[in-house]
């Protein structure tokens, strides 16, 4: 099964069939820490090596803070040396790529395309024998699901994805 095919296989809270969608900004600033806010609402960025999940190993999905859409999977996160988590590719078609003309450099950003989070950014330097793709993500702007709890948070469909290939997170 495609990662875009999961966009069909389920219903409930971890599933593309519901739609996700971005809480009121009192709500956001009441449920957010301070950091994972700056980060997905202003734009913000939180120092390298000094966050939740740039060092992190466990199988499981990757989702966003905000909306709880599917943004990554452990199977295609990579140590880029950059401090910060970074993924070869998306798991489902939930993340958008932006132009980003900020502090004097030209960026692709990356946002959820639910919740309308900011992510991080992707460049074309990641590992080539998976794409070529650094999808460079701010840990305040993810919330993980462990292999071992994605049906019970409502992510079952997702399992699909660590069976592939052999892969096993």
């Amino acid at each position: 099964m495609a990662n875009t095919d999961l966009q069909n296989t389920a219903s409930g809270p971890g599933s593309m069939g519901t739609p996700f969608g971005k809480p009121s900004p009192e709500t956001l600033k009441a449920t957010l820490t301070p950091e994972q806010y700056a980060v997905t609402q202003q734009c913000g960025t939180e120092p390298p090596f000094q966050n939740a999940y740039w060092d992190h190993h466990e199988p499981g999905l990757y989702v966003d803070v905000v909306s709880g859409e599917p943004l990554f999977a452990s199977i295609h996160k990579f140590d880029s040396g950059t401090g910060w988590p970074s993924f070869t590719q998306p798991v489902a078609p939930n993340v958008t790529e932006h132009e980003d003309r900020s502090y004097g450099m030209r960026r692709v950003e990356v946002r959820s395309k639910h919740g309308d989070s900011h992510l991080g950014h992707v460049f074309p330097d990641g590992p080539r024998e998976a794409g070529g793709m650094r999808y460079c993500i701010n840990s305040a702007s993810l919330r993980f699901i462990p292999l071992a709890e994605l049906e019970s948070a409502g992510y079952g469909a997702y399992r699909v994805v660590f069976e592939q290939d052999g892969a096993h997170g």
